[in-house]
């Protein structure tokens, strides 16, 4: 639900930097960057040290860029950043249905991380049509 609220305020900033809104664009880039700032707090560090050290850094590259777009007034940047919030969900989802299949096919149990392990013929799957991997490096 965060990052639905997210995705929709950045996009309610960035149709306000495209209508010349300044306050819908100030009141939807203020939003998004509070959710973000929530999102990246709450990353459990204790689960995978390596792994929300890299979602924290995703969370923290989302928020620079919708200050920059904001102040800068950069549409471009305001979109990366509901692209990037578009796969995070994506990938909530997915990990989501997973887990649920895995329930009802009597899987593995959760483990102490709150995630079950994805079986290897689940790893090897990635969706083709239009899967990108995301990297943060340039």
């Amino acid at each position: 639900m965060l990052i639905d609220g997210a995705i929709k305020f950045a996009t309610m900033g960035r149709e306000g930097l495209a209508a010349g809104d300044h306050e819908k664009s100030y009141e939807g880039f203020s939003q998004a960057r509070a959710i973000v700032t929530e999102l990246m707090t709450s990353v459990r560090q204790d689960v995978a040290p390596e792994l929300c050290e890299r979602v924290r850094s995703l969370y923290t590259f989302m928020y620079t860029e919708l200050v920059s777009a904001s102040l800068e007034k950069d549409i471009g940047k305001a979109d990366r950043v509901i692209e990037l919030l578009g796969f995070e969900r994506e990938t909530w989802v997915m990990l989501m249905e997973q887990l649920k299949a895995e329930r009802a096919a009597g899987a593995a149990p959760v483990g102490a991380s709150g995630l079950a392990a994805a079986p290897a013929s689940a790893q090897a799957t990635v969706p083709d049509a239009g899967y990108r991997p995301l990297s943060l490096e340039g």
